[in-house]
């Protein structure tokens, strides 16, 4: 299902933007090792689980959602406030 692993990703990106600022990290490099960590926490909790989202059914086009994603992104930027 390609909105249960966006879901993950979205979950991951939120605990480093909270790590992050818990832990005063400022650069590009740090903030990145934080998220790989966290994606590798986030992956390893639903493998844990039984679920491998590389062998889920896709729930919807890929193009659809690369167009959703996009404009998501174009709105973060205009107002980057609205993640909080």
């Amino acid at each position: 299902m390609v909105r249960f692993e966006l879901k993950a990703k979205d979950f991951a990106t939120e605990i480093t933007v909270f790590n992050s600022r818990q832990k005063n990290l400022s650069s590009e490099g740090a903030i990145s090792n934080e998220h790989v960590s966290n994606s590798t926490a986030v992956r390893q909790a639903l493998l844990n689980r039984g679920i491998r989202p590389e062998e889920l059914p896709s729930d919807e086009d890929v193009k659809k959602v690369e167009r959703r994603i996009n404009s998501e992104d174009k709105r973060t930027l205009i107002d980057p406030d609205a993640l909080e």
